[in-house]
């Protein structure tokens, strides 16, 4: 078995930072991509940023020079630097990961329980 807890999240004002990290345990033989995704009330899940295994990023346009996404391989943790946060950033941020549990297993999507982000105004 795999999970993946999420924490860092909680209440900040706009202009505000947090630093969310995903920490994968279990039955691990390799972790491919990470990534976090958001759900704001109301909405579709979308995704925020992604990292590959050699640490190649890619991150939505509504992001991209606020949030950072890096990883520590050696911890199967993947993080997210959210700095400049708006009240529209307000979601449930959820942790992905794809991860063989063995040499000979295909890979499969896991997903973290989420953690919640509120920016106020």
């Amino acid at each position: 078995q795999v999970q993946l807890v999420e924490s860092g999240g909680g209440l900040v004002q706009a202009g505000g930072s947090l630093r969310l990290s995903c920490v994968a345990s279990g039955s691990i033989f390799s972790v491919n991509t990470m990534a976090w995704f958001r759900q704001a009330p109301g909405k579709e899940r979308e995704l925020v940023a992604r990292i590959s295994s050699i640490s190649s990023t890619y991150y939505a346009d509504s992001v991209k020079g606020r949030f950072t996404i890096s990883r520590d391989n050696a911890k199967n943790t993947v993080y997210l630097q959210m700095n400049d946060l708006k009240p529209e950033d307000t979601a449930v941020y959820y942790c992905n990961a794809d991860i063989k549990s063995s040499r000979f297993s295909s890979p499969k999507i896991y997903w973290g329980q989420g953690t919640q982000v509120t920016v106020s105004s």
